[in-house]
C-alpha cells in the first residue's frame, strides 16, 4: 500500500503541466518604451569588449536637401543625451521610410524593396531638425551603468526584434499575445472596448498558475479584454509597484509571471521612468537597479528569470535590417488600407537583456540555435513561446507567430547550479540631469501620442466612454495637459480597483445567501407569485409596446414612429424591468432551498 501510495505521489509530482524540472520557477517582465540596441547597447562591444553586433562608427545616413550627398552625412557617435528635445517619429510609415530610405505608398512597394536603414535622419527632420544628430546617437556604458552592470554579469540577445515596423501599442500586444489583431497603429475604438486575443495569461490561469502585474501609472495590459474582468482585479492581480513589489520579492511572494509597467507620466517629484523621449534615461536605469536589488535579495532568486526589452525602437538608429524573409502572420489578419500589412516583416532591433543566476557571466546570444524554423528569429512573442516550455503549460501557442518565434529556455541548461557570484547591488546612476529638471514644464506639457492611449483606456475604466458626452468629453481629455492626464488616469485606476473589489464582496454575499441547498418541488400554493408575475407580463407588454386608439380599435403604431426617443427607451426599460420580475419570480421558486 506505501508504494503505492509512493508511486502515485510521484505520478502528480510529474504531471504534464507541472514545471517541477524548470529551474525557473518565476519569469519577471520589464518593457521599457522606444529605444533601439544601437541607441542604447550599439557601443558596448567597443568600449565593454562584449562580442556583440554593435557599431563600428562608420555607419551613417543621409539628409534631406540640395546639395553633395556627402556633406548631408549624419553619423553614429558615442555622444547620446539623457534627455532627447523631441520625441523622433515611429508611425508604422515613419519606421517604413527609417527601413527603406524613402516613403512608400502601400504594401507593395514597402515588401519589393531592400532594408538599407538609411532614412532614420529623413524621418527625424520630419519631427524637428533638432533630432537630426539625436537619432544617431548612442549612450556609452558609463551613462548607463546599470545596463553595463547586467549586460557584463548575464546575457544580452543582439537579435532581438520588435514585433512589427510599428509603435508602442501593436508591439506591446505581442508581447504577452503574439499578436496585435490586426493593429499596426493607434486604434481608438479597439483600445476602448479591449483586445480580444487569448494571451500568456489564459494559458498560465488554464494549468493554475498565478500571474500578477506591478504598474506605476496605470497596467497597459489592460488594454487585453480578457483582463478586463472583476475577478482579475479584485483578487489582485493589478497591485501597485511601490506598495507592493519589493514587499512581494522580499517575502517571497512573486508568481509565476510578473509584469512591471514603469511610471508613464512625467512630473516634478514623480519622474517618469520608462525611458520614452523625452523622458530622463536615467530615470529608467534606477528603475532596472530597483527591480534587480530586490530580486537579488529575494529567497526565490536562484529560480528567477528577469527580462528587461523594449517595445519598439521609437525612431532611433539601428544598421541591423529587420528580417522579412519567412515571418508568419499570427493571425491572418492585415492591417489597414493603404498599407494591408500582411505581418510578415519584423520591426527595428530592441535592447534586451536576460537575467538570472542560471544564466553564465558574459554570454550574447545571436539567432535561436534550435529554430523551431530555418527563419525564426528572436522577438516580442518569444516570451510567450518560452514561458509556454518553462513552465510546460498545456494549452495551444497562441498564433502562428510564437510557434514560429525562438526561444530561450537552452540558457539555463548550461550550469548544474546556480550562479553564487552574482551582484548584489547594481552601481549607482548619478542624479538626473541639468537639462531634464530645466526644460520640464510644470504642468509637463502636452502628450505624446502613447499618453493619450493611456487617457483612453482610464476613460475604460471609469465607465466615462458609456456617457452620451463622450465624443466631446474624448477630444477635451486629448488636449490635457501631462499633470491633468496624470491625476484623471490615477483617479480611474484606483475607481476600477475599487469598485471591482465591491462588486466581488457583492457577488460573494449573494452566493452565500442565495446558493440552494437542495431543489424542491413546487406545490400549488408556490405558483401565486409566479402567476401574478405572468399576469403582469402578459397585461403591460403590449401596452408598453404599442398604443391603442379609442375609435376603431385597431392596435397602433409603433411607438417609434409616434413617440418620443425619450418614450421609447423609458418603455424599453420598464419592459425588461417586467421581463425579470418574471423570470426572478419563476427563478426563486424553481430553487428555493
Amino acid at each position: 500500500m506505501g508504494r503505492r501510495l509512493l508511486l502515485l505521489f510521484l505520478m502528480l509530482a510529474q504531471a504534464p503541466n507541472s514545471n517541477g524540472d524548470s529551474k525557473i520557477k518565476n519569469v519577471v517582465v520589464l518593457a521599457l518604451e522606444n529605444r533601439s540596441f544601437d541607441h542604447m547597447l550599439g557601443w558596448m562591444q567597443r568600449l565593454l569588449g562584449l562580442p556583440i553586433d554593435g557599431l563600428t562608427g562608420a555607419e551613417c545616413n543621409p539628409a534631406p536637401g540640395p546639395g553633395p550627398a556627402d556633406s548631408l552625412l549624419h553619423c553614429v557617435s558615442p555622444d547620446a543625451d539623457l534627455v532627447v528635445p523631441d520625441d523622433p517619429a515611429h508611425a508604422f510609415e515613419d519606421v517604413l521610410e527609417q527601413l527603406l530610405g524613402f516613403r512608400p505608398n502601400d504594401s507593395t512597394g514597402a515588401a519589393a524593396s531592400p532594408s538599407d536603414m538609411s532614412g532614420f535622419v529623413r524621418s527625424a527632420v520630419s519631427v524637428s531638425a533638432l533630432l537630426t544628430d539625436a537619432v544617431m546617437r548612442g549612450f556609452t556604458p558609463s551613462r548607463l551603468p546599470a545596463f553595463s552592470a547586467l549586460a557584463s554579469s548575464f546575457a544580452v540577445f543582439d537579435r532581438w526584434f520588435s514585433s512589427i515596423p510599428g509603435p508602442t501599442q501593436p508591439n506591446r500586444l505581442f508581447l504577452y499575445s503574439a499578436t496585435s489583431h490586426g493593429a499596426v497603429a493607434h486604434d481608438k475604438w479597439n483600445l476602448l472596448r479591449g483586445y480580444p486575443q487569448r494571451t500568456i495569461f489564459d494559458s498560465l490561469a488554464a494549468d493554475a498558475l498565478d500571474y500578477r502585474v506591478y504598474f506605476k501609472t496605470i497596467p497597459t495590459t489592460l488594454f487585453y479584454r480578457r483582463l478586463r474582468t472583476v475577478a482579475n482585479a479584485a483578487r489582485g492581480t493589478f497591485r501597485r509597484y511601490d506598495a507592493a513589489f519589493r514587499d512581494h520579492a522580499r517575502r517571497g511572494l512573486l508568481p509565476a509571471l510578473s509584469v512591471i509597467e514603469p511610471r508613464y507620466f512625467d512630473l516634478t517629484g514623480t519622474p517618469a521612468d520608462d525611458d520614452h523621449p523625452a523622458h530622463d534615461v536615467a530615470n529608467g536605469q534606477r528603475l532596472v537597479k530597483d527591480v534587480y536589488e530586490a530580486l537579488r535579495a529575494g529567497p526565490q532568486w536562484n529560480h528567477t528569470l528577469l527580462i528587461i526589452t523594449y517595445d519598439e525602437h521609437g525612431g532611433f538608429y539601428d544598421h541591423v535590417p529587420p528580417p522579412n524573409v519567412g515571418v508568419p502572420s499570427p493571425d491572418a489578419i492585415r492591417g489597414p488600407l493603404p498599407f494591408f500589412f500582411r505581418f510578415d516583416r519584423l520591426g527595428v532591433r530592441v535592447p534586451t537583456i536576460m537575467v538570472s543566476p542560471w544564466i553564465r557571466k558574459g554570454t550574447v546570444v545571436g539567432r535561436p540555435p534550435g529554430g523551431p524554423t530555418p527563419t525564426s528569429e528572436y522577438e516580442h512573442s518569444s516570451i510567450p513561446a518560452t514561458i509556454k516550455k518553462i513552465f510546460n503549460l498545456s494549452s495551444d501557442f497562441l498564433t502562428r507567430r510564437d510557434a514560429w518565434a525562438g526561444t530561450f529556455e537552452h540558457l539555463f541548461t548550461d550550469l548544474d547550479e546556480p550562479r553564487t557570484d552574482c551582484p548584489e547591488t547594481l552601481p549607482e546612476i548619478p542624479p538626473p540631469s541639468s537639462s531634464s529638471s530645466s526644460t520640464k514644464k510644470e504642468d509637463g506639457g502636452w502628450l505624446s501620442d502613447f499618453q493619450r492611449e493611456l487617457v483612453q483606456l482610464a476613460a475604460f475604466l471609469n465607465g466615462d466612454y458609456m456617457l452620451s458626452s463622450f465624443a466631446q468629453e474624448y477630444e477635451s481629455r486629448m488636449t490635457m495637459t501631462v499633470k491633468q492626464a496624470d491625476a484623471y488616469v490615477r483617479r480611474a485606476v484606483k475607481s476600477f480597483l475599487e469598485a471591482s473589489k465591491r462588486a466581488k464582496r457583492l457577488a460573494s454575499s449573494l452566493q452565500g445567501i442565495s446558493k440552494p441547498e437542495k431543489k424542491k418541488k413546487m406545490g400549488s400554493g408556490d405558483w401565486g407569485p409566479v402567476l401574478i408575475a405572468l399576469v403582469l407580463f402578459v397585461l403591460l407588454t403590449p401596452g408598453l409596446l404599442c398604443q391603442i386608439p379609442g375609435s376603431n380599435g385597431r392596435v397602433a403604431e409603433f411607438h417609434s414612429m409616434r413617440t418620443s426617443v425619450a418614450s421609447i427607451f423609458v418603455h424599453a426599460l420598464l419592459f425588461f424591468a417586467f421581463c425579470a420580475i418574471f423570470m426572478v419570480a419563476v427563478g426563486l421558486h424553481l430553487y428555493a432551498g
